[in-house]
């Protein structure tokens, strides 16, 4: 009897590519996708690592199938842009030993800058894609596209999204079962994409991908499942789950391969029911084929393009049953800063001093909301530099003197680096913050190159960013504790008055970090306390207002940072050891 296993769906495409005998495995954290590196580290017999950015972790990925092992990349949807470059490129070339991108979308905005559907890439690019609707498919789709990779000659897409790769279900283990390595063959013809040879492999590519689209309605991915006639659904991914829990005894035709699409097999199921939906989430990728075949459905105008779909959403749309959501409702819970983050005190002195800040990819994001205020401009990581020196460029030195950029430790080892760069070529005179709060803060406490510890814990020796910062011969590179405000507050006031460009390195860990220890709490001195609201300015949770005016701090909550000791200026606020 096999073993079974409750599993997220990441853990599953982790033990999925284990199984298929993966060997080389590359990525840079991103919510919704971290935890599958995190997983697949755990695996004997796999290289996983932690890379700069997506484009070089699909880069990894690209030369390990190229010498003739299988090998995976995986990211975010948003990190799938970085790494385009090489994806498109990839298409062309094709593979050696089986070469997988896992995407996960968010639908719904859970923690990105947008929604973006990676079905479109895959159109695009010319890569097929592979869409499991549960933890059990996503695991065996891993499996399978390994397989699909080397029969086809393609790199291909696993898309799974926020909820599948969040959601928890069972999977049937297997042994790892490890192909024989692919002898490397020199092929200039298909592995250097100059123009000439380019032109040919388009052709290549092109007759791929016809093939694959008359094999789609054999392949082990499709699923017609029969039921009423009367109502037919076209669906994929977690939506298969919300049609089988609101019409269970409909017709449904479940795409695991979402493209290329097969249009016999779209037309047979279409022949075959009264009335066709599609349901999908985000673009109307799949309706878009079907309205120009010509066969009559309904589908984005009876849902929306924006956001997550539920079961409820199919009730309400379709069945017109008004759902009671009252007893679900929670309290508005707006994300904020943690207590005793160092950005906090970072942001305090900036607004104190009247500076706006270009912002980037981060924890450091929140500085935008109130009490704070100071970010105004968040685009992609790394944007925070590139951004501020094109202000310059567009405005001149004056206008950027009440403006600096903020980015983050590992943002800054992803793409702030070549920005910066940019910056010291081009003759800026920004000031730029690189808050160094020694991990990956956002997606979950993920090491990068700066931290001198590698995806599996190995110690080695970490890159210095004051070092970087010189290398690039920019002489004003100053390191400040981030707790220290009066001397955060000089250094910032300096060296945004300069006339050439610097970098101020703002350091202190996070307050999450594994390790991190807090000697200190903080306590009210009450009949001190004048009630002016000073310490309650940069928007501690930890620090309140009692009905009578006067502060108290939360213990459960309190780091013991001391920044709220040290705005005040009466003594009604002091530490002690804990």
């Amino acid at each position: 009897m096999s073993e079974k296993e409750i599993m997220l769906g990441n853990a599953a495409i982790a033990r999925g590519a284990w199984e298929a005998g993966v060997k080389v495995s590359a990525a840079y954290p991103g919510t919704p996708s971290t935890e599958i590196s995190e997983n697949l580290v755990k695996y004997p017999d796999v290289y996983a690592e932690w890379s700069p950015n997506e484009k070089v972790a699909a880069e990894v990925a690209i030369g390990a199938s190229m010498a003739g092992v299988r090998s995976m990349v995986s990211m975010k949807h948003v990190g799938l842009n970085v790494a385009s470059d090489p994806l498109y490129s990839v298409s062309y070339i094709g593979v050696n030993g089986g070469l997988l991108f896992c995407v996960a979308d968010d639908p719904g905005l859970y923690s990105s800058q947008n929604e973006q559907d990676t079905r479109l890439i895959g159109r695009s690019a010319h890569i097929p894609v592979l869409e499991p609707s549960d933890s059990a498919e996503a695991h065996d789709y891993t499996k399978l596209a390994f397989e699909l990779s080397e029969r086809y000659d393609t790199p291909v897409i696993l898309r799974t999204t926020t909820r599948i790769g969040h959601s928890q279900g069972t999977v049937e283990l297997s042994d790892r079962v490890v192909p024989k390595d692919k002898p490397y063959e020199r092929n200039v013809m298909k592995n250097v994409m100059m123009p000439g040879m380019a032109k040919g492999r388009h052709l290549y590519v092109e007759e791929r991908e016809k093939r694959m689209a008359e094999d789609a309605a054999s392949l082990p991915f499709n699923r017609v499942e029969m039921g009423d006639t009367a109502i037919g659904f076209i669906t994929s991914g977690v939506a298969y789950q919300y049609v089988k829990e609101v019409y269970p005894e409909a017709s449904v035709l479940k795409l695991g391969l979402v493209y290329p699409i097969s249009e016999k097999l779209i037309r047979d199921f279409a022949s075959k029911v009264d009335r066709l939906i599609i349901f999908e989430e985000l673009e109307p990728f799949i309706e878009t084929y079907v309205k120009s075949w010509g066969i009559p459905c309904e589908g984005k105008e009876l849902f929306t393009l924006q956001g997550e779909y539920s079961a409820n959403m199919l009730r309400e749309r379709l069945k017109g049953e008004t759902i009671d959501y009252r007893g679900a409702e929670v309290p508005n819970r707006p994300p904020i800063l943690c207590p005793g983050c160092p950005h906090r005190s970072t942001y305090y002195v900036l607004k104190k001093l009247g500076i706006h800040a270009a912002g980037d990819i981060g924890c450091y994001t929140l500085g935008a909301v109130a009490p704070l205020g100071v970010i105004d401009t968040t685009v992609c990581m790394g944007a925070s530099i590139s951004m501020l020196h094109g202000m310059e460029k567009a405005k001149g030195r004056d206008y950027i003197k009440k403006w600096v950029a903020v980015i983050g430790d590992s943002t800054f080892m992803h793409t702030g680096i070549n920005a910066l760069e940019d910056l010291a070529y081009n003759r800026s005179t920004a000031t730029v913050m690189i808050l160094d709060n020694s991990t990956t803060g956002m997606t979950g406490h993920q090491d990068h190159a700066a931290t001198g510890r590698t995806l599996d814990g190995t110690e080695v020796p970490a890159i210095s960013i004051y070092k970087v910062c010189k290398a690039m011969n920019i002489e004003h590179v100053v390191a400040v504790d981030a707790f220290d405000t009066t001397e955060l507050e000089r250094v910032v006031k300096e060296e945004t008055a300069r006339d050439e460009l610097s970098v101020i390195i703002v350091c202190a860990p996070c307050a999450l970090l594994k390790g991190q220890r807090f000697p200190y709490k903080v306590r009210p001195v009450s009949e001190k306390c004048k009630k002016c609201g000073m310490c309650l300015k940069p928007g501690c949770p930890a620090v309140k207002k009692r009905s009578d005016g006067t502060i108290e701090i939360d213990d459960t909550l309190c780091n013991g940072c001391g920044l709220c000791v040290q705005l005040c200026n009466f003594g009604a606020l002091e530490k002690y050891e804990v």
